[in-house]
């Protein structure tokens, strides 16, 4: 029998589990794809289908979470659904964390109120979203709550730290270390949930609009065609992830960014506070072109660049898949090892640099100065730079996990992407 030194090396050092089964991305996307499908088959690009299809890629995927890899019964829920508390038991503190979680979102909602972007653009679609939905979600967290608290292992959590403190209950010093990371976590709900939620019904109609007879006849149109397909299904499970932190779907947020380095690095990536926004500091657009431009006139070029850069973002979309409902930047919900998270640690800010370099050529420039060219380029190195900061600051977070630095090693051992990176180094 054939022995591959190779294949015995691999078993004998086996990847480590993913906290995410593949199962789950896929059922999210195959509900997703359904509903576009459906949508571009009638027509219906408008705001109220781009929402329907969120719930058309959160149920199928809640279902699997629960009724296949049964991830409510997970010990990392910290839920303990053999030994229920009598209701009299929890009562109070039900009521002390359901204040706690009113003061936090009624401060999330001042902050919309008082900054003034939030009802602009693609954020007052999101703001007007969140508001229909609050009376509900205030309503719906009562039956929630009380219900929750019987089971969970330990129900006096970052919320009721910070109820018991606003409500100064005497024989409860106030936990600062738990309202620290309670109000961590929601301030990244509170700030990314906005912003994703802002732009799904754009680049949706963008897809769900296009006239598909121009397609056939169009390779570089079919490829941006697919590209926004790739980022319409990025930005549907990214809403959804920040959506769904519940811990009875094991995809709430074990913790959030501790360092501030690490807040940087992700908010400067952002609106409002993105350096790369054109006329900002490290805006790399001036003078350029994108890749159509430079390559017009070579159909053979076109189409390989097209084809490169759908890949691209497919391997971007496919990292955000991967995490099933648990996406989110600045937390740790569960260290990821399968799919593209199998040959890279970072594959999403290795895939979206590529692309961006590759589609942009920012060396380039339709002007024919050189120092422009340098500049631009420089300044697309320092947005590399940027994502590099941005990973390694991740790393520190997540490396206080010990499954995270298993992760690590093995990557750094068996991981196609840092392999060839350690030999390309020498």
């Amino acid at each position: 029998m054939y022995h591959d030194p190779a294949l015995a090396k691999a078993a004998a050092d086996p990847r480590p589990a993913s906290a995410v089964s593949t199962g789950v991305g896929l059922a999210g996307l195959g509900g997703l794809l359904a509903w576009i499908a459906l949508a571009v088959r009638y027509g219906m690009s408008g705001p109220l289908s781009a929402l329907t299809a969120l719930v058309a890629c959160a149920v199928p995927m809640v279902v699997w979470s629960l009724a296949v890899d049964k991830v409510h019964r997970n010990p990392s829920t910290g839920i303990d659904w053999s030994n229920p508390r009598p209701l009299r038991a929890t009562l109070d503190i039900s009521l002390t964390k359901l204040a706690g979680l009113w003061a936090t979102w009624a401060a999330i909602a001042a902050v919309y109120g008082v900054f003034r972007f939030y009802g602009e653009g693609s954020f007052g679609f999101a703001i007007a979203c969140l508001t229909y939905a609050a009376p509900v979600l205030v309503v719906l967290s009562v039956p929630w709550v009380i219900w929750m608290d019987r089971y969970l292992v330990s129900p006096r959590d970052g919320a009721w730290a910070l109820g018991a403190w606003l409500l100064d209950l005497r024989d409860a010093a106030p936990d600062r270390a738990a309202i620290a990371v309670h109000l961590r976590a929601w301030a990244v709900k509170g700030f990314f949930l906005a912003f994703m939620l802002g732009v799904v019904p754009g680049g949706f109609a963008g897809f769900v609009a296009t006239d598909l007879s121009a397609l056939a006849r169009d390779p570089v149109a079919l490829a941006k065609w697919l590209v926004t397909l790739m980022f319409v299904v990025d930005v549907a499970f990214a809403c959804l992830g920040y959506m769904l932190t519940f811990r009875v779907l094991d995809a709430h947020i074990r913790s959030a960014q501790p360092h501030a380095q690490g807040w940087a690095a992700a908010l400067i990536c952002y609106p409002p506070f993105i350096l790369m926004a054109p006329g900002g500091p490290l805006d790399y657009h001036p003078g350029t072109a994108d890749w159509t431009y430079w390559l017009q006139g070579d159909p053979v070029a076109m189409t390989a660049v097209g084809a490169t850069l759908v890949a691209l973002t497919a391997v971007y979309a496919w990292a955000t898949v991967a995490f099933g409902l648990r996406f989110s930047n600045l937390t740790h919900r569960g260290i990821l090892t399968h799919g593209p998270y199998a040959f890279s640690r970072h594959p999403a800010y290795l895939a979206k640099n590529i692309f961006w370099w590759l589609s942009t050529l920012p060396f380039l420039v339709t002007t024919g100065s050189v120092s422009e060219g340098v500049r631009n380029a420089a300044i697309m190195t320092a947005v590399s730079a940027v994502y590099w900061w941005r990973a390694k600051t991740e790393e520190r977070h997540l490396g206080a996990d010990p499954a995270y630095r298993a992760y690590s090693d093995w990557m750094a051992r068996r991981g196609p992407v840092p392999r060839i990176v350690a030999r390309l180094r020498g």
